[in-house]
């Protein structure tokens, strides 16, 4: 009887210290969060980098299961201020980073270059518009399309709000750093951009190149059409880095995603079909 009860002891002691042993390996386990695997990427900003950025993630989760990229706009400041404040893992950008932004640690990845068009409705008989003409309209020195060679209407101007990266573009090099007028309306996306300009007689706005659709019409600047050679030769200036910024150097999932769209699978197969230019063609 004795011999029979320290066996029972024995075993239920041996059980005891196996339990405690596959318990401290469980928890000696990193999870895929502490390892930095993320599972969920997030990406906010830009919304004329939007499209190629959707198509990345789209390609990318097909061929990572399990793996998904949730993808919102915003504005390009609002990417990146999201993004210095460690609540997005990537902040996607038409600009470079702000001064005020400059010691948050963000790291640049340039993956395209986007070309913007002036669009307007088309009911404008005008095709050609020099810069000063319009830098004129859109600080609110023209208002009438007779005054640059159109017929005798107003001129609406539709943009996109302050956080925009496409407006700070646009104010760069069309206006030298000048602002809009403020009779200019503000669309919080390039999408409702368009689709005012095309519903209102008379409007002019701008949007990439990605964006256009035949509800509206695409001006020549200073005499040029953009393509791809315009842009790359020099003479179609209106176009931006598209940039996707991390908070310090990316891991995991976050850093495959970015290695993907900026791969030489990515850029020749997907990148000048959805109306970017590849970042290998046009170096900053």
């Amino acid at each position: 009887m004795f011999k029979a009860k320290s066996k029972i002891a024995l075993v239920s002691t041996t059980l005891i210290a196996l339990l405690v042993l596959v318990g401290c390996a469980q928890t000696a386990t990193p999870s895929s969060s502490s390892s930095g695997d993320k599972k969920t990427i997030s990406a906010a900003g830009s919304t004329a980098l939007q499209p190629l950025v959707k198509l990345a993630a789209d390609e990318f989760m097909s061929n990572n299961a399990g793996v998904q990229v949730n993808l919102s706009g915003g504005g390009s400041f609002t990417g990146l201020n999201n993004v210095a404040s460690g609540s997005i893992d990537i902040g996607n950008s038409d600009v470079v980073v702000t001064e005020e932004l400059k010691d948050k640690g963000l790291v640049d990845h340039q993956v395209a270059v986007a070309p913007f068009l002036i669009i307007v409705n088309k009911d404008v008989t005008v095709d050609n518009l020099t810069k000063s003409q319009l830098s004129d309209i859109f600080t609110g020195k023209i208002t009438n399309w007779k005054e640059v060679g159109g017929k005798d209407s107003n001129i609406s101007i539709i943009g996109r709000a302050k956080s925009s990266g496409s407006r700070a573009t646009i104010s760069k090099i069309v206006m030298d750093g000048n602002d809009f007028t403020d009779a200019a309306a503000a669309q919080d996306s390039t999408g409702n951009l368009i689709t005012g300009v095309a519903q209102t007689p008379g409007a002019i706005g701008y949007v990439d190149a990605a964006y256009l659709k035949d509800t509206v019409k695409a001006l020549k600047y200073n005499g040029v059409a953009y393509s791809l050679e315009t842009v790359a030769n020099g003479q179609y200036p209106i176009y931006a880095f598209e940039h996707m910024f991390t908070k310090g150097e990316p891991t995991g999932n976050v850093k495959l995603f970015l290695d993907y769209i900026m791969s030489a699978e990515f850029q020749e197969k997907y990148v000048e079909q959805s109306g970017f230019i590849p970042i290998s063609k046009l170096k900053n």
